[in-house]
Formats: structure tokens, C-alpha cells, sequence
């Protein structure tokens, strides 16, 4: 059989993919082992989110946006027209992507063609902070797992790892795509992973995150999940919530009420 110039590099771009992605599959099925926490934040806490759908889909039908504004202006999320290129932090999803192994054909119309706000899941287990040679990637003693954009060579070991999709890429500078900088938070440079932080310096500074304080129906609701008097240690006593991909064993620290 011939075989053309074209197929030849074809084949070899795809042994490379495969040879690049096999370690960070490799690490994330191989268990807690290596995985190294931080210090430098407050270990008696562990973070956690809400998201009540069912407060948020009547707004969210009438165009309401405000969760996904509130973070692209606290962290310089560029406004990228390519959707292959675009940075996402906060954003949505159909309840197939969203939920996959828990779709059947007999789940409500209600709920399965519904979107469902999705983010990182700040897991408890975290695969991409296993796989990430630098250590650009970590989790804090609180839960929160973070990104140094300094250290970060761009790798995507991260991005294989992670379950959720979860990591954006800069494939181009950011910069030019932000109208109004903020100057309180770093913008980011073509070559780095970037993701959710759980507005970690709003937490540190007492606040609760961006997406949480602007949410006007109260759909999303922050707290700690060590504290059994928090609001989100109360309604996950009182009712019935899911996570997303729970057989992998990550045990996010995003719940939802649907």
C-alpha cells in the first residue's frame, strides 16, 4: 500500500497527540497518590457551591446573564469571536453534556432540554493538579483549586485530565479581546491554561464570589462545607442534589438542585 506524504504526517501528528495524552490518562486513573496540597489558606474551611436551577432557568429564559458578566469583568475574560478559541470560565451546557452518564430517554423534557451552568468543579480529587509537571496547577487547603499563570508552559495536561472541560487554552493574546481591564486581577499571555477560581481573591478579602453576589434570584448559593450551620451544609441535608460525573471518583465541590 502507498502512502502519501500527507497520511504519513497525519499519522505521526497522531501518535504524538496520543504519547502526550497517555500520561495525564495514565495519573488520573492512578489514584490520590501524588497529589499535593498548598499551604497559605484556611485549612478549616472547604469550599463549595449550589446551583439551584430551577431559581435560575425563569431568568435565564428572559436573557439574563448577569453570573456570566460579573466574572468576564472581575477576571479579564477576553470576548473571543472564534468559539474555538474562546476562554470560558462560567458558562452553560444541555443537560446530556452536562450530566452524561445520568441521561435516559425517560427523564422529563423540563429538565433535559434545559441548559445547566457549568464551571470547575474545584474537585476534592483533582486530576489536572496531578498531571501538571510545574505545579502551575494546585490545590489550596481550603479546596480551591488554582492556576499560576506564570508557571504554566502550556502543556494541556490539565486539559486532557480534566473530566469537565473545564481549561480554556489562549491559543492567541488575550488583551486585545478585553474592552475594560481590570486592573485588580492579572490579565493572561497566548500560551496559558486558564480556568474558574472560585473569585478566590474575593474570598480571601471576606466576599463571596462574582457570580454568586450578582446572581438576582439567589440560584447560586456559596459557603463552607465544613460548617454544618452554612446555608449550602443546610440544603444539602434537606434535599436531594447531584454532581456531575460522580462515578470518577473527582468529588466536586459543585452541587446541583434540579
Amino acid at each position: 500500500m502507498k502512502t502519501s506524504r500527507r497520511n504519513f504526517i497525519k499519522a505521526g501528528g497522531a501518535l504524538l497527540v496520543g504519547l502526550t495524552i497517555w500520561p495525564a490518562v495514565k495519573t488520573f486513573a492512578g489514584g490520590n497518590n501524588d497529589l499535593k496540597i498548598a499551604p497559605g489558606a484556611d485549612a478549616d474551611k472547604k469550599w463549595g457551591l449550589v446551583i439551584d436551577m430551577k431559581k435560575c432557568w425563569p431568568r435565564y429564559q428572559e436573557g439574563c446573564r448577569q453570573c456570566f458578566a460579573a466574572c468576564q469583568k472581575a477576571h479579564n475574560i477576553p470576548a473571543i469571536p472564534n468559539k474555538e478559541e474562546e476562554i470560558k470560565w462560567i458558562w452553560t451546557e444541555p443537560f446530556v453534556n452536562a450530566f452524561p452518564e445520568q441521561e435516559n430517554e425517560y427523564i422529563t423534557a423540563g429538565i433535559k432540554d434545559k441548559p445547566f451552568i457549568v464551571l470547575c468543579n474545584h474537585c476534592e480529587n483533582p486530576p489536572c493538579v496531578r498531571v501538571c509537571p510545574t505545579k502551575a496547577t494546585f490545590k489550596r487547603q481550603d479546596g480551591i483549586v488554582m492556576m499560576d499563570y506564570h508557571r504554566c508552559i502550556g502543556c494541556r495536561y490539565c486539559m486532557a485530565a480534566c473530566p469537565y472541560g473545564a481549561r480554556s487554552f489562549n491559543f492567541c493574546d488575550p488583551r486585545p479581546y478585553i474592552k475594560e481591564p481590570n486592573a485588580d486581577f492579572p490579565t493572561r499571555e497566548k500560551g496559558v491554561v486558564e480556568k474558574c477560581n472560585f473569585c478566590v481573591e474575593r474570598i480571601d478579602r471576606g466576599e463571596t464570589p462574582a457570580c454568586v453576589a450578582a446572581c438576582p434570584g439567589g440560584a447560586l448559593i456559596f459557603g463552607d462545607l465544613n460548617d454544618p450551620g452554612s446555608e449550602v451544609r443546610r440544603i444539602l441535608a434537606e434535599r436531594y442534589t447531584i454532581r456531575r460525573k460522580p462515578e470518577l471518583g473527582t468529588h466536586p465541590s459543585v452541587f446541583y438542585l434540579i
